[in-house]
């Protein structure tokens, strides 16, 4: 004789267009689940990556907003305000400091970047302190600077793309009519500094006219430094504004985590959407075997063996559902990040969807738990039927 399952799926079968489209709609919201996890983990993994690829803990800028400064920082734009490159002596008396590294950032309008033109983007860095923060950073050609005062450039991987240039080519940097020879291309990084164009930060201040000035400083503390004690010492430095990476970390996050909670209420939802669906899918069967299954009793079936079978075929829904919309969402995580980058203000380099086998395994699980509490009212429904009723009813009602 068959065992449940069996029958169960082959009672699927008999009406393949209505069971198909249950199943879409139970794997669609599978896919938004999964999607929406994995945009959760996969978000706090780019931005953590990001802010530890920077390569110090905290960030000094001039006055202004700490935040745009550090978000335009980590997408390779311009600082607010300039500094005196002075502060540098300040800095280093303190003894929780490691290593410093100056920066500083200039962006000019280059016609030749596309088919309208486009914005280069210029960051002046030390020649010496940058490479040492910055140790994922490996060249494809070349090498760094000579010094902070030669007129020569390091490009990133997609910068390099962009201006076709390679080792040994000459970058004008327009308005200013000025060479810089190209000495480094680097590697793909997988993070802002590969759209970047790197040049020694004194070269880059005789260029843009910007004598001793800094848009920023990147400070490597000691691992059992009290970073918040430090912070406190370096707001008495004039006209300055301190960033802790961590902070950036917490505010973008918690920035991001409004948003998160209305599409995860949206994923809400379209899983409670799916679950009415299965429950109707159900119910429209047990009505239309209302005959079939009061025969069935009549045979012998037991009150049990129908809830099972009604059940099981609930359970079956859920769980190829499931299946289905795990293939979909690691199918089109690709297509699914894209999307994401569009609406929001600020994505990591990284990936934004991480997707793991525990997240499928678990989110597989959640459809399937739905399933089975979703079957409990057409199975009981279907249990309960009389025999006598339903063999002489030519047309049953539940």
């Amino acid at each position: 004789m068959p065992s449940i399952n069996i029958i169960a799926y082959k009672n699927l079968r008999r009406k393949k267009i209505r069971s198909a489209l249950t199943l879409l709609g139970i794997a669609l919201s599978t896919w938004v689940l999964i999607s929406l996890m994995g945009f959760n983990q996969g978000y706090e993994r780019s931005l953590n990556s990001d802010i530890d690829n920077l390569g110090f803990q905290v960030l000094l800028t001039a006055k202004g907003c700490p935040y745009e400064a550090a978000t335009l920082m980590m997408q390779g734009g311009a600082g607010l305000r300039y500094m005196e490159d002075s502060i540098l002596d300040s800095l280093l008396m303190h003894e929780e400091v490691i290593a410093l590294t100056p920066m500083l950032m200039q962006t000019v309008f280059d016609p030749m970047i596309g088919e309208s033109g486009g914005v280069a983007a210029y960051t002046g860095v030390d020649a010496q302190s940058f490479p040492q923060m910055k140790t994922y950073l490996e060249f494809a050609q070349g090498n760094w600077f000579t010094d902070n005062t030669a007129l020569e450039a390091v490009i990133g991987y997609e910068a390099a793309e962009l201006e076709q240039r390679e080792v040994g080519d000459v970058i004008l940097i327009p308005e200013h009519e000025t060479e810089l020879k190209v000495v480094g291309v680097l590697k793909r990084s997988g993070t802002q500094d590969d759209g970047t164009i790197f040049v020694p930060y004194k070269a880059l201040q005789g260029i843009f006219g910007v004598e001793n000035k800094l848009t920023s400083v990147g400070i490597k503390v000691h691992k059992d430094a009290n970073i918040a004690a430090f912070e406190e010492k370096l707001y008495s430095l004039p006209d300055v504004q301190v960033v802790s990476m961590s902070q950036v970390k917490t505010t973008i996050s918690n920035l991001v985590s409004t948003a998160r909670v209305m599409v995860m209420s949206i994923a809400l939802i379209a899983i409670l959407i799916a679950m009415v669906g299965v429950v109707n899918t159900i119910l429209m069967s047990v009505i239309e075997r209302y005959q079939e299954i009061g025969i069935m009793k009549s045979m012998g079936a037991s009150t049990w063996h129908i809830f099972r079978l009604i059940w099981t075929e609930t359970v079956l829904l859920c769980l190829f559902g499931g299946i289905l919309g795990a293939m979909f969402s690691i199918g089109l995580a690709q297509i699914t990040e894209s999307l994401i980058r569009i609406v929001l203000p600020f994505s990591p380099k990284g990936s934004l969807i991480y997707i793991d086998l525990a997240l499928v395994l678990r989110s597989i699980g959640i459809i399937t738990g739905i399933g089975i509490v979703s079957g409990v009212y057409p199975s009981y429904k279907a249990a309960v039927i009389k025999p006598i009723e339903a063999i002489k009813s030519s047309e049953g009602e539940v």
